[in-house]
């Protein structure tokens, strides 16, 4: 059930429909806008009826909920959802926010180099793996610890925030103090025990599209981590599998504007892995800002022919400039800014 007060409601008023909801049985989850606030009850109450929420003072509209996804739904904050971080980065505003940086951390003169490249070009989060699944059990598996401390510090020195994957729930708590944003992979999309926990963090997360997901199962794995209370949270479009092999996944751009219509969280695209071929990864990204993602997920190193994972869908510095400049055109046409 939605509960929709009236802008600027007494919070006495607010308090006492919380208490009644509490009462019927639902936990609620409370979000202020800028003069509304909105309240949104999920579980399994008793009987009710919705009408006896209308009448109660300050309280503007009450009905129920009739998605599977009561939190992520766009009813539960109709003015979108902005994430805002220390340094004054803001996502879900009217700025796309770019995160590039290499598919795995190798070295510190690799990160350090990559971060001064990412910054230069105008990207606002490195991103890079420190812990790296792969498919093969023998391929390199990321450095750990040891390379988020690198990520950390080369983020810092160039003025970036610092986005990276979590594999498991283990890796929670000593990832905490060197990241910005919880990166939750294609393969961890329903990891629900992981998506849980996250929802207890007070930490942003992104989370991908599973490759074989539809959008409401993506919806539905972004309710595990609000009903945490964790609202600080990013979807991105990755690419799904398809019949298709002429590129590693296929790019579905139509997933960014009907998640924009369905909730209010920002969204993102990721063409670096939606195609998996750096010369289709600019024109990818560019049609996902046109399709209205809030921001954009990309592979750039410094020399990709030697990375040591994705190397072939890795953009080089001078194509990650490019393509920057040419997404600076473009946003202002569809309402932006970068």
């Amino acid at each position: 059930m939605i509960v929709a007060m009236q802008d600027a409601a007494a919070e006495e008023h607010i308090q006492s429909v919380i208490e009644r909801m509490v009462e019927l049985g639902f936990a609620v989850h409370r979000t202020t806008g800028a003069a509304q606030t909105i309240l949104a009850g999920v579980g399994t109450p008793q009987a009710f009826d919705v009408a006896e929420f209308t009448v109660l003072p300050g309280v503007q509209d009450a009905y129920r909920i009739s998605s599977p996804y009561k939190l992520a739904g766009r009813n539960f904050r109709p003015e979108g959802t902005k994430i805002k971080f220390a340094n004054g980065v803001v996502v879900g505003g009217e700025e796309v926010v770019l995160m590039a940086g290499p598919c795995s951390v190798e070295s510190k003169e690799q990160i350090n180099l990559s971060a001064k490249q990412v910054a230069e070009s105008g990207c606002k989060f490195l991103r890079g793996g420190a812990f790296k699944p792969r498919s093969s059990p023998y391929s390199f598996q990321g450095m750990g610890i040891e390379g988020l401390k690198i990520m950390r510090e080369a983020a810092d020195k160039n003025g970036l925030l610092v986005i990276t994957e979590v594999m498991e729930i283990s890796q929670i708590e000593p990832m905490l103090p060197y990241i910005d944003v919880f990166q939750i992979g294609a393969r961890n999309m329903q990891n629900f025990n992981l998506l849980r926990e996250l929802g207890h963090v007070r930490k942003a997360c992104l989370l991908k599209r599973g490759i074989a997901a539809t959008i409401e199962e993506v919806l539905l794995s972004a309710e595990y981590i609000l009903s945490g209370g964790n609202y600080d949270l990013m979807l991105c479009e990755r690419g799904i599998r398809t019949f298709e092999t002429y590129t590693r996944n296929t790019m579905d751009v139509s997933a960014i504007p009907v998640l924009k219509k369905l909730t209010h969280l920002p969204v993102f695209g990721d063409p670096s892995h939606g195609v998996g071929k750096r010369d289709l990864v600019p024109a990818l990204a560019l049609a996902s800002v046109a399709a209205g993602a809030d921001g954009l997920l990309m592979e750039m190193h410094p020399n990709p022919d030697k990375a040591m994972s994705d190397g072939a869908q890795s953009l080089f510095p001078e194509q990650l400039n490019k393509l920057n400049a040419q997404l600076k055109q473009l946003a202002p046409i569809v309402g932006r800014t970068l």
